[in-house]
């Protein structure tokens, strides 16, 4: 007989067979990580039903937790990836392609024409504990999500990178109305796109495809969005699950006993140690102290019942929980709640406020306001009187308990809020843009994977000896570094003390970036929810080396804030709605895609039934107010709106030629155009994107790391091909036009040479005419000599006299073309300034002009009554001088040329928008940003990929201009 193991991540699973390789006995079952445990009750379960205790049989292990297992007992280690193939090709041998989903691993095999294998790293996004991440940030199972998702109507974008991008882009959709449905189906697709862009890595997944795994195994409308996407009907089959494990078996060699092998596995012990940090706590009298120390930020709480004076009430709607306050005349506590949302922040509240009823029927509320992401939301459908931006509620909260403070540290379900406070005005902001790996969830993720309250989990971490020392990773990479320190030894209350740590160390590190005390200030008040995790406090505490004040209400301070907000409107009587009005209260959604504009938003229309609506999702006020943003205030939309109706095609002679409108096609298109009409080409775009072209050309994109500009540049090829276009032009630039402002007047590697890696990656160009020479525009000698060389090649007819004079005129269209750029910089800024609006020059690439890269924050931007402008068109106006870096590229010039002239002029400030994946970034934010703070100008930067958590864009913003308002832009 054989028997096959595979110690996976999360799980054993077991398979015996017979000599006629016939399956006698399987099970799969959770590890916990508990794996020596469950691996010995497997085996008790196979001798004890198949009486094999004194047989030899021949064992193998896999899997990647059995590598030290095997190695440590003496039997045949097989590795994974080949035991998967030796089990398909035995029982599907005319596969091509396997894909299979594990607990914390994915992969995909290429078997025809050799084995290829696509592996995950380190990050289980897209994986099953992606999936039961998301199935409990919906309070449900992995079944129950798969479940609802056969009832969904719609795809909303959902990052699949990692669990915790996610989390950033469903709580939002949760908060303002989405259905769950929609949701659940978005969570598979997102499990999908991250599979296909992440690891095929270009080579394009046909033919006979296998699907295997537990995830693919249980969840049929997972196996059912892979069908969709890769167009195919891929089969799942019986024991799909076991595949690893049968390979292995049929892979054993290694004869043995189950009886001896029993007694190995049971003499087996781990030898490795963790490294650890020093205990947050030496013992219990300094514990004491700390108490002590903190119960002194005290603010009281008093009865309700019976209470007749004046009531203020606040309202923070969080990204997973709802806090409300409320205050009395002497600003003590009267109310409090804090509950998680459970994605439905309206029935919450409701809830909430009847209870507040219940208590005291009398009860009189003078004011009511909110913040929060769900500010607008609860707002509206609860006829509070105000809401106000969460860094001012903080801010507001904060004074009260220390008029002198000057750092704010909020660290809360998701996010981290930071605010830098200089003379009793915030001054800087710093906001998590992505990544929740400091934030109370992530101490939740792993309190509930242990089996603990997160209460109790943060409790028994106090007097721990020897806290883990985990450094500072993501959510899910510390998965592996928890359950290794497990296997090590590491007990749950050192495991906690050492995720407590690593929470302060994320934020101080990776968010805020602090290289000193002293830049913070010396006034630090903590807030959030996470702050009443004792071992937090402590652990920021010690990291900075200072006492900070903590309050009592450290996670209501929002709410505490909204509540003194309230009272500050003066107001004689509330609008909130009456308690016969709540015990009628009824809230209804309905999701639309808006047609009023290019984005197509999908909104989610919240009806109340007091009559009022509130609309979320939109990038812009019009399907609010029915109005149009002044799009003539609005560069971005001016210059879209120049390439899509100035430059429309021409009847040519020589047919139609296709330009992909991707990275520096946007900006250089008005050069081309001009240039192949000018030879008697009809010019076509391949128009902005949108998801389908991304989707279109996702199979091809060789590398997960490149940035979404150039991720979609696949998607634009692949949609010219599909228009019909025979004939791409699009050729590989190392020069930009030599613009007389930087050292050198490169574009960027990726940029330049991306045309070549379209050659290299997208099958279909091959079938079709490709032009991707390499030309340079920046000398126009050499350009006209070159140009005619490659145009010549592809089409004989082509004349030397021809060439010149498409290059005269494309040089001359070019010129006009910046000229009207720039004069229409100039009549913005002339009628921004006699209007008194504020300019924003919204700086980036070229490529942020497409809508679905920018998210639509121009229009957002422009619908906050801000004029706005782009780097090009005001980097001339900037006095030349010498940088003290490398000035190597030609965007980057621009933007430290942009930088510096928005510190010359009193009406600008500068937000830049920035695409992961670009290794130069770091070099401009820091330039930048070293510019601007010398001339004591407010900036802010937006990171922006795939996704763009627009509630958290917008809370910036507000922020930024509030700040601007009150400081009158300095």
């Amino acid at each position: 007989m054989r028997l096959g193991l595979d110690i996976g991540s999360t799980t054993i699973k077991a398979i015996l067979m017979d000599n006629n390789f016939n399956i006698i006995f399987d099970t799969y079952r959770r590890h916990y990580s508990h794996i020596k445990d469950n691996l010995l009750k497997v085996l008790e379960e196979i001798i004890q039903n198949h009486d094999l205790k004194k047989e030899n049989i021949s064992v193998a292990i896999s899997g990647s937790a059995g590598m030290g297992l095997a190695n440590e007992c003496g039997i045949d280690f097989v590795q994974e990836v080949y035991a998967t193939r030796v089990a398909v090709q035995k029982y599907l041998p005319n596969t091509d392609c396997v894909i299979e989903l594990g607990g914390e691993d994915a992969k995909i095999l290429f078997l025809s024409d050799g084995l290829e294998v696509r592996m995950n790293g380190s990050c289980a996004g897209g994986t099953g504990a992606f999936i039961d991440q998301m199935s409990t940030l919906l309070n449900m199972s992995p079944g129950d999500l798969n479940n609802i998702a056969l009832e969904h109507g719609k795809i909303y974008n959902i990052a699949s990178r990692c669990g915790v991008f996610a989390k950033t882009d469903i709580q939002p959709l949760l908060n303002q109305g989405a259905n769950k449905s929609d949701i659940a189906a978005s969570i598979f697709r997102a499990v999908v796109n991250q599979t296909i862009g992440g690891l095929a890595q270009g080579r394009e997944i046909e033919g006979n495809i296998v699907y295997l795994g537990g995830p693919l195994t249980f969840l049929s409308e997972l196996k059912k969005s892979f069908d969709e996407v890769l167009g195919c009907d891929g089969i799942c089959p019986e024991n799909s699950l076991y595949y690893v494990a049968i390979g292995t078996a049929l892979s054993a060699s290694t004869e043995i006993t189950l009886g001896d092998f029993y007694g190995k596995i049971s003499k087996y012990e781990t030898t490795s140690n963790y490294s650890y940090s020093t205990p947050l706590f030496k013992n219990e009298l300094e514990l004491k102290e700390f108490r002590e120390r903190h119960h002194k930020d005290f603010v009281k709480t008093m009865p309700l019942s019976g209470y007749t004076g004046n009531l203020y009430l606040g309202v923070d709607s969080g990204s997973t929980t709802i806090k409300v306050i409320l205050i009395d005349e002497e600003l003590n506590i009267r109310y409090t709640k804090y509950l998680g949302n459970k994605g439905n922040p309206a029935c919450i509240l409701k809830d909430i406020l009847l209870e507040i009823y219940q208590i005291n029927p009398s009860v009189k509320i003078l004011g009511a306001a909110s913040t929060g992401y769900g500010e607008e939301l609860v707002k509206n459908g609860f006829g509070l009187d105000g809401g106000l931006v969460e860094t001012m509620a903080h801010l507001e909260a904060a004074k009260h308990f220390n008029p002198n403070v000057d750092f704010i540290i909020d660290i809360g379900g998701q996010d981290i809020k930071c605010f830098k406070i200089e003379n009793g005005v915030i001054s800087n902001i710093f906001l998590n843009e992505a990544c929740s790996s400091g934030c109370g969830s992530f101490l939740q993720t792993f309190a509930n994977a242990l089996g603990y309250s997160i209460e109790d989990f943060a409790k028994i971490g106090l007097l721990a000896s020897k806290p883990v020392d985990l450094g500072s990773r993501c959510t899910v990479f510390m998965n592996s570094s928890v359950k290794q320190a497990q296997k090590d030894g590491a007990t749950i209350d050192n495991i906690s003390a050492g995720l407590s740590i690593s929470v302060v160390k994320n934020a101080l590190y990776k968010v805020i970036r602090a290289t000193s005390v002293e830049k913070l200030g010396k006034n630090i008040v903590v807030q959030g929810g996470t702050f009443y995790n004792e071992a937090v406090l402590r652990a920021f505490e010690r990291e900075l080396h200072l006492d900070c004040v903590c309050p009592n209400i450290s996670g209501l301070m929002g709410a505490y804030g909204a509540a003194l907000y309230a009272k500050s409107l003066g107001l004689e009587k509330s609008n909130i709605i009456s308690r016969d009005e709540l015990l009628n209260f009824k809230h209804e959604v309905k999701n639309i895609k808006c047609n009023g504009c290019n984005n197509h938003c999908d909104l989610a229309i919240n009806t109340f039934n007091n009559g009022s609506k509130y609309i979320s999702g939109n990038r812009c006020e019009k399907p609010i107010t029915k109005k149009s943003n002044n799009s003539s205030l609005n560069m971005y939309e001016y210059i879209r709106t120049k390439l899509m109706t100035e430059y429309t095609p021409k009847n040519g002679i020589r047919g139609k030629i296709g330009i992909p409108l991707c990275l520096n096609m946007y900006e250089l298109f008005p050069f081309w155009y001009e240039f192949l009409t000018s030879l008697g080409f009809e010019v076509h775009n391949s128009g902005f994107s949108n998801e389908k072209i991304f989707l279109q050309g996702q199979h091809t994109i060789p590398s997960d790391t490149i940035c979404f500009p150039a991720k979609l540049a696949h998607g634009h090829v692949e949609e010219l091909i599909k228009s019909g276009f025979n004939t791409i032009f699009y050729p590989a630039m190392s020069y930009n036009f030599d613009e007389g402002i930087s050292d050198n007047h490169y574009n960027c590697p990726v940029v330049a040479y991306y045309p070549e890696q379209i050659y290299n990656n997208v099958n279909k160009v091959h079938e079709i005419k490709y032009i991707f020479d390499y030309v340079g525009i920046h000398n126009r000698k050499y350009f006209e000599k070159r140009i005619y060389e490659i145009m010549k090649k592809n089409f004989k007819d082509i004349t030397k006299k021809e060439i010149l004079k498409a290059s005269s005129n494309a040089y001359k269209a070019y010129s006009l073309y910046l000229d009207d750029l720039y004069n229409k910089s100039q009549e913005i800024i002339t009628e921004a300034r006699k209007n008194k609006i504020h300019i924003v020059c919204l700086a980036g690439r070229p490529y942020h002009m497409d809508p679905l890269v920018n998210h639509g924050i121009d229009k957002l931007i422009s619908s906050m009554n801000k004029a706005i402008i782009t780097e090009q068109s005001i980097s001339r106006f900037a006095e030349k001088k010498t940088r003290h870096v490398l000035n190597q590229w030609t965007y980057h010039a621009r933007l430290y040329n942009a930088a510096d002239y928005v510190t010359t002029v009193d009406d600008m400030s500068l937000v830049q928008l920035v695409s992961f994946g670009c290794g130069l970034d770091a070099i401009t934010t820091d330039e930048v940003k070293e510019i601007l703070e010398s001339k004591n100008k407010i900036y802010t930067q937006i990171k922006i990929d795939e996704i763009a958590n627009l509630g958290a864009v917008k809370i910036r913003l507000r922020s930024l201009f509030k700040a601007i308002n009150e400081t009158d832009g300095e």
